[in-house]
């Protein structure tokens, strides 16, 4: 007698499939969602930790101006589905254009400190079924789209554009190097 099979039913890695919707999102957790322990570190891994634990100091960054972040803002398009937090770029236009100095200000703080809000850090993961895999149970049919809070996108595409000049106008990149560049 065959099974009867529903959207929310895949094959585990045990030869299994999943039985409900919490069993299936617990199975695609795990597939896209990897544990990080550190138990199981290479030495390589565990240098980088390490590394990461304490922020850089370098005393030569300059502070992002108002400007900086505005254009920054304004490139974000607000049709865009926010992230747990549940705000948009229009939001945080809005709110930057009322108050420019603090929100300036939190960029800096993270900018001089090394830190990236955990709470910026956090998303809503939304799996998308990938094109013709419709009738798979595999949990390779389905994308795992993050949305993620625009503050931290932000702050993000700020660094970005930071690490991206000093590498250009440093000529850091190798002149081969076509991929992955603004």
């Amino acid at each position: 007698m065959q099974s009867k099979t529903t959207w929310t039913t895949l094959k585990t890695q045990d030869g299994t499939y999943t039985t409900d919707i919490v069993s299936t999102v617990e199975h695609m957790m795990e597939y896209f969602i990897p544990d990080d322990s550190e138990s199981s570190d290479s030495a390589h891994h565990t240098h980088i930790r390490h590394e990461t634990e304490e922020p850089l100091y370098t005393p030569d960054d300059v502070e992002f101006t108002k400007e900086e972040i505005l254009a920054v803002i304004e490139k974000f398009d607000p049709g865009k589905a926010p992230g747990e937090d549940g705000q948009n770029s229009e939001i945080l236009l809005k709110s930057f254009n009322r108050f420019p100095t603090l929100i300036t200000g939190l960029y800096n703080y993270c900018l001089r400190k090394g830190y990236f809000p955990k709470q910026w850090k956090h998303s809503i993961i939304i799996p998308i079924i990938k094109p013709g895999k419709d009738g798979s149970t595999e949990v390779t049919k389905y994308r795992p789209i993050s949305l993620l809070n625009v503050g931290g996108k932000v702050l993000e595409k700020l660094l970005i554009d930071r690490i991206n000049h000093h590498a250009f106008s440093n000529s850091l990149l190798n002149g081969n190097q076509y991929g992955f560049l603004p």
